[in-house]
This record gives C-alpha cells, sequence and structure tokens, in this order.
C-alpha cells in the first residue's frame, strides 16, 4: 500500500483532483472539525462527477452515530471513531479491498 497525504484545508474538488492524479483506490477523511455532514457528500459527488464512482470512501473523527446512515446512503463504505484501534482500519481496508477489487475484476 501507499499513502498519499494532502494536507490539511482541501477542497473536495483538490481530493477528487488529486483521487485522479495518484490513480487512487481508496480515500481516507479525517474530520474532526464537525463538517462531515458538509464535506463528505461533496467529496463523494466530486468522486461520481469525476467517474471515480468506484474509489472506497471511509472516513474517521467525530462523527455521531446518528450521521452514520446519512453517509452511508452518500457512498462512503465505513466511519472510524476516534479510539478505533489502528489494525482494525488497516484489516477493514485490506479485506474490504480486496473484494472491491475482485468484483470490478468480475464486472469486466
Amino acid at each position: 500500500m501507499e499513502v498519499i497525504y494532502t494536507g490539511l484545508h482541501q477542497t473536495p474538488e483538490m481530493i477528487a483532483t488529486a483521487a485522479i492524479q495518484e490513480d487512487v483506490d481508496v480515500i481516507g477523511l479525517s474530520i474532526l472539525s464537525g463538517a462531515h455532514m458538509t464535506l463528505i457528500p461533496k467529496i463523494v459527488d466530486e468522486l461520481r462527477a469525476r467517474d471515480l464512482a468506484d474509489v472506497l470512501v471511509f472516513a474517521g473523527g467525530i462523527i455521531p452515530e446518528e450521521d452514520r446512515p446519512a453517509l452511508a446512503a452518500a457512498g462512503v463504505a465505513a466511519v472510524f471513531t476516534p479510539g478505533a484501534a489502528f489494525g482494525e482500519i488497516v484489516d477493514w481496508l485490506k479485506t474490504t479491498l480486496d473484494s472491491h477489487t475482485s468484483l470490478e475484476r468480475n464486472q469486466e
């Protein structure tokens, strides 16, 4: 795996552009500001607008339980909150990405 850190204060457009430039399979977002219900759906929309709907998106941060269904409906594959073990996130990522990649190959 290769991790590309784009820095703080990226707009949804900047994140989608970076996803294209780096040919990513997954985007992980960490949002502690409380803006997750505004920013994350905009990022997913930007990805879809650029034919990147197959890119997995997951999020971490201070995200209340009641917001998770709306994020899932927007296209977020998983949400990890503070205290989530790094190993748990990595295991989820490996398993989900392997399944996602296999599904894409079968659809081609």
